[in-house]
Order: C-alpha cells, then sequence, then structure tokens
C-alpha cells in the first residue's frame, strides 16, 4: 500500500473518529436537557422539597384572601377541575399542570393534537387542575397569574384556545414573565374574541386567585410528584414510558368500544 494510501486511510479514520466524538457530545447535551425538563417540576427531590418549603405560603398564590371564585363551568371537588370534552365520554384524563413548567410544555406538545382529536370525537373528557409548582420553586407570581389568566378564559368560553397559547409562548423556567397581566393579556389576543373589557379586568384583579390558592394546596395534599401528573381513568400514564400518543388514543377509542 502507498503512503498516500495509509495517509488517506488515517485521515478518514481520524476524522471519523472525530464526528463520533461530536455526535456523543450532542448526545448528551439532547440527554440533559430532556432531563432537566423532566425534573424540573418535580417536588420529589430533597433539594426541591427544602426550596418548596422555604417558600411554602409565599408565591403559590396562597397570599389571596378573597373569596373563592371558581370559573365558569368548574366541576369535581371543591369545583378545582376545569372540564374540556363531552360529559358522555368514556375516559377521563385528568391533568394536573403549571404554565412555568416546562416537562408540562413538553407533555403538551407531544400529546397536544391527539388529546384534541379524542375530546372533539366525544371520546375523551378532560379535567385540568392548575397548580403554581414553579413560583415556590424558583419564586415569581407567573405560575399563579397564568392560572388565574387561564380561569378568566374559562368564564369566556375561551380555555382550550387560551391554554394552548399559554403554553406556545411559554417562557424560560427562570423567567417570571407571566408575572406581568400585560403579557397575558396581550397573548389574549392570540384567540378570537377573548381579549375583552372584562377579560382585562378580569385578569387585572386577580378574581380567581384564591381559587387558584385552592388548587394549588390540592396538589399539595394530593401525594402527587410533581407536575404535569397525567391520570387516564385513574392510571398514572406520564409514568408509564411505555405511553405514547398513539398508545393513548388506543386505550381511550378501546374503552369506548
Amino acid at each position: 500500500m502507498s503512503e498516500k494510501n495509509r495517509d488517506g486511510k488515517r485521515a478518514a479514520r481520524q476524522k471519523l473518529a472525530e464526528q463520533r466524538e461530536k455526535q456523543k457530545t450532542r448526545d448528551k447535551r439532547r440527554r440533559a436537557l430532556i432531563v432537566g425538563a423532566s425534573v424540573v417540576c418535580v417536588l420529589g427531590l430533597a433539594a426541591v422539597i427544602g426550596v418548596v418549603a422555604a417558600n411554602a405560603g409565599k408565591d403559590d398564590g396562597s397570599e389571596s384572601a378573597g373569596p373563592v371564585v371558581a370559573p365558569s363551568g368548574a366541576q369535581g371537588k371543591d369545583g378545582l377541575a376545569i372540564p374540556v370534552g363531552k360529559e358522555s365520554a368514556k375516559s377521563t384524563l385528568v391533568i394536573w399542570e403549571d404554565f412555568r413548567c416546562p416537562a408540562c410544555k413538553a407533555f403538551e406538545l407531544a400529546y397536544r393534537d391527539t388529546i384534541h382529536e379524542l375530546t372533539g370525537a366525544g371520546q375523551l373528557k378532560v379535567e385540568y387542575h392548575l397548580a403554581t409548582i414553579i413560583d415556590g420553586n424558583v419564586g415569581g407570581t407567573g405560575s399563579r397569574k397564568s392560572a388565574n389568566a387561564a380561569a378568566c378564559a374559562q368564564d369566556a368560553g375561551k380555555f382550550p384556545a387560551y391554554h394552548d397559547v399559554l403554553y406556545d409562548n411559554q417562557p424560560e423556567e427562570t423567567d417570571d414573565a407571566f408575572a406581568d397581566n400585560g403579557k397575558l393579556i396581550g397573548l389574549a389576543g392570540k384567540v378570537d374574541g377573548l381579549d375583552t373589557p372584562v377579560f382585562q379586568k378580569c385578569v387585572k384583579d386577580g378574581m380567581h386567585d384564591s381559587w387558584v390558592a385552592k388548587s394549588s394546596e390540592a396538589f399539595r395534599s394530593g401525594g402527587f410528584s410533581g407536575t404535569p401528573t397525567v391520570l387516564l381513568d385513574g392510571r398514572n400514564i406520564y409514568q408509564d414510558k411505555s405511553m405514547t400518543p398513539a398508545k393513548l388514543k388506543q386505550l381511550v377509542q378501546d374503552a369506548n368500544k
């Protein structure tokens, strides 16, 4: 073999090794991001528990001492569930979420189309419960204020659309952008017919703040490990590593046969 050919092969092997190393680095970074999104909203970690305990009763909406005003159509125990879908649906999906929680957004983006399809077909009813985990973990009031705004959207019959808009425009976890009522009202402009004086007043007055605080307390006392918590007919499907949107669809369709 000529020296030129040997040099060429060595160069090719070196280039291949460099490409593999770069790929390993990219894979590690991607895994770190996924893990970070998955655990950032979890209450079970000791470090997080300490932060939650330190912030308990501060920025999770519990400072709201006004009357508890549930949003229009709220159901379930103490009226803490916002329902989406037909009552006649044979499957119920219960979702505990926080609009500042990145893991909640990851779940939302992965399963949103399937959930919309199933609720639209009358096969699935979703009960949304709003929590304020990130306010307690990181500080701020964005979880509470966005939850209040979502409840105001429920009053206007626009919850599903505004719910999606909030996740589509979720700030970085440490950015408390949702604490700005102007930001929340501005996002309402993306939902046809939502940005009205009534909605604006509801948001600015924090009409549902005490209801949000009550919902957050129900989450804390419910024994849940973190957000999102997703229960299909009582089964925690978020903890099922084999769960996919296609599998969720099949389970719901089987229940409706």
